[in-house]
């Protein structure tokens, strides 16, 4: 099924916004975040209003927010800026933007689990395709987001790790995971931190 982003921020139907970054992603970078600390640029895709990007921007770290949605950018170059971080309104999958700037890590958040689930393979491609030999694809992934026996036919949707880290091994090394302590209410436990390195 396909999701009109742009006419859901539009409509103010955005109930992932939550108006703070992602805990798992403050967590991380709490404890270290090495991988995303010695990045030169970080790519946030399916930014929205631009959270996880100033997240890392206030602890020093270049990021760039892409968004498919017009409306998610406007928001996000809207809000005061609290370092190096910039948006782009793309589509992740069209190659033209990807000339505006190299990065040598991506953190993913919300993009993974809102694409249909056929478009995963692309995703993984597309990581490959933008992360050098030795970056890093690091993220939280929303691993069970609706109850057993429910009918998903709209974002977020599932994943498991074996899939997850299936999906990546062609061009990523699992390096480090575990399940946040920090999570939004209602996520307690549903989420899992990796971080996958290009292989070389």
């Amino acid at each position: 099924m396909s999701v009109d982003w742009d006419e859901r921020w539009r409509s103010n139907d955005t109930p992932w916004e939550k108006g703070y970054a992602a805990p798992p992603l403050t967590e991380y970078l709490e404890e270290g975040g090495e991988e995303l600390r010695k990045a030169r640029r970080v790519l946030v895709p399916g930014c929205g209003s631009g959270h996880d990007v100033r997240e890392l921007a206030r602890h020093g770290i270049p990021a760039t927010g892409l968004d498919i949605s017009e409306k998610a950018v406007e928001v996000a170059r809207a809000l005061p800026r609290v370092g190096e971080e910039d948006y782009f309104h793309a589509d992740l999958f069209d190659p033209a933007w990807k000339q505006q700037r190299p990065f040598d890590t991506v953190w993913e958040h919300t993009c993974f689990c809102a694409i249909d689930p056929s478009m995963r393979p692309a995703y993984a491609q597309a990581m490959a395709d933008l992360l050098p030999p030795g970056g890093f694809l690091t993220g939280v992934f929303y691993l069970t987001p609706w109850e057993p026996g429910e009918v998903v036919e709209s974002p977020p949707f599932a994943a498991s790790r074996e899939e997850i880290i299936d999906l990546f091994a062609p061009w990523f090394d699992l390096r480090k995971d575990r399940v946040p302590t920090r999570a939004y209410p209602g996520r307690e436990g549903r989420e899992w931190l990796a971080i996958f390195e290009r292989r070389k």
